[in-house]
């Protein structure tokens, strides 16, 4: 009887510790590498001043201001989380990234009037629409709420010709905060990195406005507007070639 419970012991063991290394395996025995994903700024806006706005209504003043920013930038919800202490390859926040930023100071302002509440939106874009290399995941940008329900998007383009608007969120808090959205896979883009012409486009950020507010001014401000890209290309016989002479 000991035998045979001590054998049983055994085969427990056993299956335990192939469950375990079935468990830690690499991500290539079970259909290849997890994607990493790289951190690229589109735009920081220390050379905003050709940034333009427009809005639906004809009624007030709309403009962009590059700003020197007063005071810390940080969210709302996590003050260990500001723009300037991200370290890209530890994934984590540190001094050392902050002092090298000294002198990235600036943000843009946004000023704008709605009239019709529920309809108006402000808009604002770069000189030129920004190529996204490699697939595009997930778009962020940092922003100063005050508290308002209007909702902010950013607004893409496909090598199609078509526009997407991707919701980032709601505006109903004050002070800075870090807004993320994913970027949908239905989304046409080029599964390649070498095929450039088919990468999606940075076109704008806008503002709908909310039909439970009150009309009249509002002032919105962002920076550090940043997308996570899947830069890593397929790996299969000939992937070498590149489609791209």
């Amino acid at each position: 009887m000991k035998f045979k419970n001590s054998l049983h012991m055994m085969l427990i063991g056993m299956l335990s510790v192939s469950y375990v290394s079935a468990q830690d395996a690499p991500a290539a025995a079970s259909g290849g590498p997890v994607a990493a994903l790289e951190r690229v700024t589109l735009e920081d806006f220390e050379q905003a001043e050709d940034w333009k706005a427009k809005s639906t209504s004809p009624l007030g003043e709309t403009k962009t201001l590059k700003m020197i920013q007063r005071g810390l930038i940080k969210d709302v919800f996590d003050e260990k989380s500001t723009p300037d202490a991200y370290d890209v390859k530890t994934g984590q926040y540190s001094d050392a990234k902050q002092e090298e930023r000294v002198g990235k100071n600036h943000i843009l302002g946004v000023k704008t009037f709605f009239a019709s509440r529920g309809f108006d939106r402000v808009e604002v874009s770069p000189p030129q629409e920004y190529i996204i290399k490699g697939k595009a995941r997930q778009v962020s940008v940092w922003v100063l709420g005050r508290n308002y329900r209007h909702t902010l998007y950013a607004k893409f383009r496909d090598y199609k010709g078509n526009t997407h608007n991707i919701r980032l969120g709601r505006l109903d808090f004050f002070g800075w905060r870090k807004l993320t959205a994913p970027i949908p896979g239905f989304i046409p883009q080029s599964t390649r990195y070498a095929l450039l012409d088919k990468n999606i486009k940075f076109v704008s950020l806008f503002v709908a406005s909310d039909s439970h507010e009150p009309a009249g001014e509002f002032y919105f401000y962002v920076d550090d507007l940043e997308v996570r890209t899947d830069k890593q290309e397929a790996v299969y016989p000939g992937f070498e070639i590149k489609d791209n002479w």
